[in-house]
């Protein structure tokens, strides 16, 4: 058979990036199963390459490729069922409880991405299998792009996935939203997990670009949809976070993709529209009185998008904030963030006492921004061996190239 046109693959290639997921979710809906969703979702684009450049691209792609798919899984398990009694059984249910794939099961959710994140982040999966799963199915990740991300071996990433697996078909977990009445304790886990794929599309942990754009939209989009489903206040809060972050992306870094620090960024370019929302939204929390991690941090980025410098900042507010936040969710990394802004408060030295004590305490050692910003004081101070030690022990355990350039060069500098 003749390889298609190349313009006509680059369009279903396009097609495979903006529905594939969508079309997995309601596989696995309607089939019942993660294998067999995945499979049928590729003999569904193989189908597509074969058929489309004669008959045409169909209106709706994204139901014609859910069709496809479910009826090539039917048949394939009809082959299949002479060796296996089994599969004719399932193959006849599935048959059986046909329809059409384009709706959706009227309990309120229209999106069976939403269902699938549910599925993936239920408490009877262990959290880190969680998040594997979810990057993997939800969002497409590769298993070797999970472990770099993550800073783990990719064969532990695929046995958390098989093992999720797994567990939600021997434990019969469904695919479904859990009722109102379940869904407020079953929501902080799928909240982490959004803002875990937020942060690793926000703010890359390594690789050629400091930014996903792919993953932060998905995340946003989903944290929408959250919102729709229970505007609880930190639903809010995390979809205000992720706005009033990803409103400064076209700043954070150079045409030539070199980064550029919050201090330096031309706040002209930020996005208006998203800055509005986010602190809409951070307002209906904090009215609440209910919020908790999420919103501190969304206020503390408000407070960012609302200044029109660096100078002009209200860091008093800033350090209030986080000493709330470190009493709702006390952690080394906030603590480390408070000493940032203590130290743009009251100088460098302040928040040098104070970055210097976490480090002593061993948690952030490993951590290469603990290492960049007591560097980045004691230049500031005039302490230029300290400095150089700083960036050098940042520069060792950074594996972003934009961060790994951006420590060179003030390296350089201070050598220069």
């Amino acid at each position: 058979m003749a390889e298609p046109d190349p313009a006509f693959r680059a369009a279903i290639d396009a097609i495979y990036r903006a529905e594939s997921r969508r079309v997995l979710a309601t596989l696995i809906r309607l089939l019942g199963d993660f294998d067999l969703a995945e499979e049928a979702l590729h003999d569904a684009f193989a189908a597509a390459v074969a058929q489309w450049p004669t008959g045409g691209i169909p209106a709706n792609p994204r139901a014609w490729l859910v069709s496809a798919g479910r009826f090539k899984s039917i048949d394939g398990l009809r082959r299949r069922a002479r060796y296996d009694a089994s599969l004719a059984e399932l193959a006849l249910r599935l048959d059986q409880t046909a329809e059409d794939p384009v709706l959706f099961d009227g309990d309120g959710i229209e999106d069976d991405r939403l269902r699938l994140i549910f599925t993936c982040c239920h408490p009877a999966i262990v959290p880190d299998a969680q998040l594997a799963l979810t990057l993997r199915e939800v969002c497409g990740l590769t298993t070797e792009e999970i472990a770099r991300a993550f800073l783990t071996a990719a064969p532990t990433v695929a046995q958390r996935i098989v093992r999720a697996k797994a567990k939600i078909r021997d434990a019969r977990i469904p695919y479904q939203v859990p009722s109102l009445t379940e869904l407020p304790s079953r929501l902080d886990s799928v909240l982490h997990v959004v803002y875990l794929v937020f942060n690793e599309g926000y703010a890359a942990s390594s690789g050629d670009s400091l930014t996903r754009h792919d993953l932060s939209a998905e995340a946003i989009r989903l944290g929408r949809l959250l919102v729709d489903l229970l505007p609880e206040p930190e639903a809010q809060g995390l979809l205000a976070l992720m706005l009033l972050h990803e409103a400064r992306r076209a700043s954070r870094t150079s045409d030539t993709g070199e980064l550029i620090l919050l201090h330096e960024q031309d706040r002209s370019r930020w996005n208006r529209e998203q800055i509005a929302e986010g602190g809409q939204l951070v307002e209906q929390a904090l009215a609440s009185r209910r919020f908790g991690p999420y919103t501190l941090q969304a206020a503390i980025a408000a407070v960012h998008a609302e200044s029109p410098g660096a100078d002009a900042t209200d860091w008093r507010q800033i350090v209030g904030l986080y000493d709330v936040l470190l009493r709702v969710d006390p952690s080394p990394v906030i603590e480390l963030n408070r000493a940032a802004a203590l130290a743009m408060r009251d100088g460098p030295e302040a928040g040098l006492r104070l970055i210097d004590a976490l480090l002593a305490q061993g948690e952030l050692n490993g951590y290469h921004l603990a290492w960049s910003a007591r560097a980045d004081l004691c230049r500031r101070l005039g302490r230029v061996v300290e400095a150089r030690e700083g960036y050098e022990r940042a520069l060792a355990l950074t594996r972003l190239a934009p961060e790994r350039r951006f420590l060179q060069r003030r390296l350089t500098q201070l050598i220069s």
